[in-house]
């Protein structure tokens, strides 16, 4: 896995050599990160206010952990930053592929999580925000806001569809099926899902994922009023 995209709360961004400590300020981040990402969700908590909590300056913060998302992806545990993740996959395809890239986009897609989800580290983060989302409001809250302003934003750019009401109902329907696929595949261990093949799924799911990007929606289709706000980029 390409160290652009990892991150664990042991190792933050920094340059060589530690000042003495260096481990106690970052875990006094963290802590104040996890407070303020539980209370106030993933939107409403900001840098300042963790600095603020920590007894630091924002820019150190930034400096330890460069981005909110790296940051909470830090405090969350999490192996992998999401959305650099998944610029880093989507954007090998797109060299492989070239002009055919934004036709395959939904196998591409959905190769690229199958992959990520084949690692241990990667799938265990997953399933245990999955789990958080399911079994308390607070933690559903919070993932819903993290998913939003990161992942299917970053999608939503990918596939160039901008942030209306249109491009919040597409990314929303690629959510719906990509969670579904892997509550299926790994919690529920739901057969013959969870032992098929990743060609099979890619081949089966690919398209589906492909018209929730690009294609007909049904009748009228999404347009402004219709759903809700769109997705934040």
């Amino acid at each position: 896995m390409d160290s652009v995209y990892r991150v664990t709360a042991d190792e933050p961004r920094r340059g060589p050599g530690r000042r003495a400590g260096e481990s106690r300020t970052r875990e006094a981040i963290l802590e104040a990160a996890r407070r303020r990402f539980g209370e106030q969700g993933y939107d409403g908590a900001t840098i300042r206010g963790i600095a603020a909590d920590a007894g630091v300056n924002p820019a150190l913060v930034h400096h330890f952990y460069g981005t909110k998302e790296r940051l909470f992806a830090a405090a969350m545990r999490l192996p992998v930053v999401p959305s650099e993740m998944l610029a880093l996959m989507l954007g090998a395809e797109r060299d492989r592929l070239g002009g055919d890239f934004e036709g395959h986009l939904g196998e591409v897609l959905i190769g690229a999580l199958l992959r990520a989800w084949d690692m241990v580290d990667v799938r265990t983060a997953f399933l245990g925000l999955m789990r958080s989302a399911a079994t308390s409001e607070q933690g559903a809250a919070m993932l819903k806001e993290f998913v939003t302003s990161t992942i299917l934003a970053s999608l939503s750019q990918v596939a160039g569809l901008g942030d209306g009401p249109e491009a919040s109902y597409r990314v929303t329907l690629v959510a719906s099926q990509i969670i579904g696929l892997g509550f299926a595949r790994y919690v529920l261990g739901l057969e013959p899902i969870a032992s098929s093949s990743a060609p099979d799924l890619i081949a089966a799911i690919g398209p589906t994922i492909q018209r929730y990007l690009t294609g007909d929606l049904g009748p009228g289709g999404p347009g402004p009023g219709d759903v809700g706000p769109g997705v934040s980029s």
